[in-house]
């Protein structure tokens, strides 16, 4: 159960409102909008790393899925594991992420964007290798793409642990 209530749609503003429609009155929102002006700005950066960028997707769902598994954070697992099914993530990588140096699934380009992200997340950067390794593979904006999704989905996680954000039936979160 959420720490504090999740606001109220009702006593939002149209543009709250507007916002809390698009992204289904999904619980993170709920909580999040109680900061109108942070929530629309989180949302506009979400949006263009989900939506925007030269990022392979599959790379960014992988990371984005791994960060979540690393950060404890149940809901940011099952929401990106979802999301990463719909851009082409496969059943075996989504169930390999756990431990994923150990699986056969993930291509180089997979290998070095998960080893980038355990580092960032469990070290804070990545080593030299490990930044050689992916920069070697990526282009400087799918490089940059990549970070900052794991710092925002390190962020979205830490906010959905620290408000005990509760997970939602995927019916009610998919149109």
């Amino acid at each position: 159960m959420a720490r504090i209530q999740y606001s109220d749609p009702s006593k939002a503003s149209d543009r709250t409102r507007e916002i809390l429609d698009k992204n289904r009155h999904a619980n993170i929102f709920r909580m999040m909008a109680h900061s109108p002006s942070y929530f629309e700005q989180y949302c506009r950066l979400g949006g263009a790393i989900r939506h925007k960028g030269e990022l392979d997707p599959v790379v960014r769902e992988l990371a984005i899925t791994r960060t979540g598994i690393l950060c404890q954070a149940p809901y940011e697992i099952v929401a990106h594991k979802r999301i990463g099914k719909n851009v082409g993530v496969t059943d075996e990588q989504n169930e390999a992420l756990e431990n994923w140096q150990a699986a056969t699934c993930f291509n180089d380009v997979q290998r070095a964007a998960l080893a980038f992200t355990d580092e960032i997340v469990k070290l804070n950067k990545p080593t030299d290798a490990t930044f050689k390794a992916i920069a070697s593979k990526l282009t400087p904006a799918a490089l940059v793409e990549l970070q900052l999704s794991v710092g925002f989905y390190i962020m979205t996680s830490k906010f959905l642990e620290t408000f005990e954000i509760d997970l939602q039936p995927v019916t009610e979160v998919v149109g």
